[in-house]
């Protein structure tokens, strides 16, 4: 099969097609043809140094996955040959997602929203799993909660808005000026432009902050936090900041989630989530994909097409 492989850790230049060997599902796996591979952050920063992953013979990077079940091994009840699926499989493991094929554990897939495309659909799960993760099952946003996400045009911070609206919030988000009516579209109640406001001194009385800056946004953003609201960072343990008695900070690191994806795929089915794509380039230019991504500039998500 066509793979993406890292013959060296480095820049977007170390992503090289090869053809590897097809992979052959386990004991509760099947084989997904995948049609779309969706590209994040941890894609090119685990490539440019292979970082805390635990990669395969062969590295071949990427998480998300959208297509077709080809193979069911033994013991594999949910799919059958023609389903089509979803998922981010075994992170933070090797998934090899930028390859014609993935084998991935059944439960780390769900079916793919009929309602999506491919393409829509490998958008999704890495970075809604992560807003899903940290929103509902950590901070448990209820109806009527304020909730101020980071990057709200961001590849999670946009999934994070329409999350948290489906879940009742107020939702604030920060943005630069000429991407607050995209962000309102997708459901936020205030926008505010980072770059000539301080958040701070915008809002207070949060209840729930979503940060995906970490750092100084952090620092910044406990602040603003109610008593007895939660701030949930993204980037890393390091970049949880103090906080006063009353208010909550926690690092959440996304995971495979069965359930959460059919969640997902519900919101997505209802018309509540809808994951926009900027740019789509074919498998062969993952490394374009990448030094597009590294610019930071990107609304939304990057995918890559596979078949």
């Amino acid at each position: 099969m066509r793979a993406m492989v890292v013959e060296q850790w480095g820049g977007p230049e170390a992503l090289v097609e090869r053809e590897v060997e097809r992979p052959e599902p386990g004991l509760n796996e099947v084989l997904v043809r995948v049609h779309a591979a969706g590209v994040n952050p941890v894609d090119w920063k685990t490539r440019a140094s292979g970082g805390l992953i635990a990669w395969g013979e062969v590295p071949i990077v990427g998480w998300d996955v959208s297509g077709t079940v080809e193979a069911v091994g033994p013991g594999v009840g949910l799919y059958r040959p023609g389903d089509e699926v979803f998922g981010m499989p075994v992170f933070p493991r090797q998934a090899g997602a930028y390859a014609e094929y993935v084998v991935a554990p059944a439960r780390h897939l769900a079916p793919k929203p009929a309602s999506l495309t491919h393409v829509e659909a490998a958008a999704l799960p890495l970075a809604a799993l992560t807003a899903w993760q940290a929103l509902v099952d950590t901070a448990d946003v209820r109806p009527g909660e304020r909730v101020l996400v980071h990057a709200a045009a961001g590849g999670v911070g946009h999934l994070a808005v329409q999350i948290a609206k489906a879940r009742g919030a107020y939702v604030i988000g920060t943005a630069s000026a000429a991407k607050h009516d995209l962000v309102r579209r997708l459901g936020a109640d205030e926008v505010i432009d980072y770059r000539s406001v301080r958040f701070e001194d915008a809002v207070t009385d949060v209840d729930v902050v979503l940060d995906g800056l970490g750092g100084e946004t952090a620092e910044r953003s406990v602040k603003v936090v109610r008593d007895g609201g939660r701030l949930i960072t993204l980037p890393g343990p390091d970049d949880v900041p103090a906080a006063p008695d009353g208010v909550e900070a926690r690092w959440v690191l996304v995971e495979p989630d069965h359930l959460g994806l059919r969640e997902l795929a519900a919101l997505a089915e209802r018309g509540e989530l809808k994951p926009v794509v900027e740019t789509v380039l074919p498998l062969a230019e993952a490394s374009k994909a990448h030094e597009i991504g590294e610019l930071g500039r990107t609304t939304g998500k990057i995918v890559l097409t596979v078949v």
